[in-house]
């Protein structure tokens, strides 16, 4: 038995595949602890894992007040926007988490499996307690020639390009965590070392790294060094006994397969807008939805007096989307392969950071229509356009072929099983 404990941070989809990750080693007689924030004690401890608290919770996390321009972008901490207000969060954000990373740590844990946003202050931790780190990214983020960085907005540079666009990506997350680098290594007793010194470390030494994530969407790259690993998705844990809520089993129950709608933790404080713009294109596609409320608070409450439109909360995706004739969503990288693992077409919508990468995977994998941007829902053609593509996904047989093929593909992987391999070797 060993004493693992893992560090994930951010929304939703940042937290919940580490919950089947954790519940797997847990299973194989491992003590495990993750360490989140506060909104997600709930789901970590449903999944039999202890919970350990993690600052800086992006769902109530409060702008300084003292600063206009940090009131604007944390009063909508999910839109859309430039480059500069992302870095401004980013920064704020992590230097919050720094020490909080330090304290989730007890004197028995023995090996730390960390994720992309909490790694580079989780090896510092690593170092301190002499102990082994894994990293478990749910985004690809080495550098290589096959693709742009994820954030870059999925179009390719060329292979140089594209290689040098990552090292500059790299170079540029090592700026975002310098301060609280600094400042845990002080805390921790440690020499000081920059972020991109403990990076270059951890390549020259072969550091492995299992990425969440399934080929079927992302095949490796041809020049990655070895140690960097397509493991396949980390799926939220459920319970076996799970049902959707009888409300959910009626609506559909009632009809043919409704379309999903949801863009979860993007578009705060758009719900109104967003959910009288997807009634409108579900009545001129003729057909049913389903639309989950998720941070931008969508509801039918002021859309809709018909019985085709449900609004839901948080219900696990392995069980509703399998349920749908369409998913329309943000594509976060855990709701992009949800829709995958169901079969069903998807309409991706990406807000911003990996989602359009994610989008544009979907499309060339053949099973989602072209992506609509974000911002293009605020046009005068927004509602024609969504109804157009929700037509295309649930009328065109071939491509929900494609989605069918995919998800048989992704059914013969095991992600968790291959982060449970690597930990038994790490610690044996």
């Amino acid at each position: 038995m060993t004493h693992i404990l893992i560090t994930a941070a951010g929304s939703h989809g940042d937290i919940a595949p580490y919950t089947g990750v954790g519940a797997r080693l847990r299973a194989a007689g491992h003590e495990v602890a993750l360490a989140t924030h506060d909104s997600y004690a709930p789901l970590v401890r449903a999944a039999g894992l202890e919970f350990r608290r993690l600052p800086a919770d992006p769902r109530t996390r409060r702008a300084d007040p003292a600063d206009p321009a940090d009131t604007a972008e944390q009063a909508r901490p999910t839109a859309p926007g430039g480059t500069r207000a992302l870095m401004r969060q980013a920064t704020a954000f992590i230097k919050e988490l720094g020490g909080g990373i330090a304290d989730a740590a007890r004197d028995d844990t023995e090996l730390l499996l960390l994720s992309a946003t909490t790694a580079p202050l989780g090896h510092h931790l690593a170092e301190a307690r002499g102990i082994p780190s894994l990293e478990l990214p749910l985004v690809p983020g080495a550098p290589t020639g096959d693709f742009a960085p994820v954030v870059s907005g999925g179009r390719s540079l060329g292979r140089w390009g594209n290689r040098a666009a990552g090292r500059l990506s790299l170079r540029v997350i090592d700026r975002l965590y310098a301060d609280a680098a600094r400042e845990m290594r002080a805390r921790l007793g440690l020499p000081p070392a920059t972020p991109r010194t403990v990076r270059r470390r951890a390549e020259a030494a072969g550091r492995p790294v299992l990425y969440g994530f399934s080929e079927v969407l992302v095949p490796r790259p041809s020049d990655w060094r070895t140690g960097l690993d397509i493991v396949g998705n980390w799926w939220p844990w459920h319970a076996p006994d799970d049902r959707l809520p009888p409300v959910v089993e009626d609506f559909l129950a009632a009809g043919p397969p409704p379309v999903f709608i949801g863009f979860g933790s993007m578009a705060g404080g758009e719900g109104e807008r967003l959910s009288a713009l997807a009634a409108a294109a579900l009545r001129r596609a003729k057909a049913r939805g389903i639309l989950q409320s998720g941070w931008a608070g969508l509801t039918t409450r002021h859309t809709s007096t018909d019985d085709d439109i449900l609004t839901i909360g948080e219900v696990p995706h392995a069980l509703l989307f399998p349920r749908m004739s369409a998913v329309v969503h943000h594509c976060g990288a855990g709701t992009a392969a949800a829709g995958v693992r169901a079969g069903v077409p998807a309409i991706p919508v990406p807000v911003t950071a990996d989602q359009p990468f994610w989008a544009a995977r979907l499309a060339a994998l053949g099973v989602a229509t072209a992506p609509i941007p974000f911002k293009d829902l605020s046009t005068d053609h927004a509602v024609a356009r969504l109804a157009h593509a929700i037509t295309q996904a649930t009328a065109a047989p071939t491509r929900r072929d494609h989605a069918t093929a995919a998800a048989h593909r992704l059914a013969t992987e095991d992600g968790a099983g291959e982060v449970l391999k690597a930990v038994e070797r790490l610690v044996a």
